[in-house]
């Protein structure tokens, strides 16, 4: 199992997370025909690859992982945004730091994306686990998976879904899944009256909210939660047609369950 000597010759502070990902990614132990796993500077025991891996990849339905290709989950103790330029927010997710020590809570990061920088090539999930609860990385695992659900064919993903939130922006439906997509709602809202077809920032609503909404799904799908009430949570009923929308297009695997009733067949 790799441990803290595969860090050997290097720089054992901070590591350039682009750099170390491309050396080590061969050494990824497959899961399945999807998932494969390295532990960096960590002893990952029978437990952990179980939570960290089995359950959650074990959950996804089939058409998802034909949906995201190969992936490789790098587990790291931490990672560390780098620093910023003036007010520019945008960096390089390869430039990002795997640190030893905890960072600053204001550059850490639960969990980077590296995109494949030549074809054939696996996307890359690194996730800084050290201190991190099971549900925190459970989260950040299945918002990755959505995201990279929507990157494969964010128009084909999209087809149905977009008609489900014009029907509730129709309806004056109030509130959303998750911040990012609340936040994209009121931007819309607060700069285009109406619903007027694909617009830039309808498609950047959309967006959000679908991958804040197949998040709550795959999450539901594996494990017992609770959807918080809220000022920004949307109605059930919402939800709920939502949720019956995904399981449709991504039905969840034998033996899991999306809704309470489902517990009872």
């Amino acid at each position: 199992m790799p441990s803290s000597a595969d860090l050997s010759g290097l720089d054992t502070t901070k590591l350039n997370l682009g750099e170390f990902a491309a050396r080590f990614r061969g050494e990824a132990i497959a899961h399945n025909t999807v998932f494969s796993y390295f532990p960096a500077a960590l002893q990952f025991t029978a437990e952990d690859v179980r939570e960290f891996v089995e359950e959650p990849a074990q959950a996804l339905p089939g058409s998802v992982l034909g949906a995201i290709s190969k992936v490789v989950l790098l587990f790291v103790p931490y990672l560390e945004r780098p620093a910023l330029k003036g007010k520019n927010t945008d960096f390089d997710a390869a430039d990002c730091k795997i640190s030893l020590d905890p960072p600053d809570r204001a550059v850490n990061m639960p969990v980077v994306y590296l995109a494949p920088t030549e074809p054939g090539e696996p996307h890359v999930l690194a996730f800084g686990v050290r201190d991190v609860d099971s549900t925190d990385y459970h989260y950040n695992f299945f918002y990755s998976v959505a995201s990279l659900v929507f990157l494969g064919e964010p128009e084909t993903v999209l087809a149905g879904y977009r008609n489900i939130l014009r029907e509730e922006l129709k309806s004056r439906a109030h509130g959303e899944v998750d911040e990012p997509g609340w936040k994209a709602k009121l931007n819309m809202l607060n700069k285009e009256t109406g619903v007027r077809g694909d617009t830039k920032l309808f498609r950047e609503y959309a967006r959000h909210s679908f991958i804040d909404t197949m998040t709550l799904y795959l999450h539901g799908i594996c494990c017992d939660i609770d959807v918080e009430p809220g000022p920004r949570q949307i109605a059930s009923r919402y939800l709920r047609k939502r949720l019956q929308y995904l399981q449709i297009q991504y039905p969840q695997p034998e033996g899991y369950a999306v809704f309470p009733e489902e517990l009872k067949n």
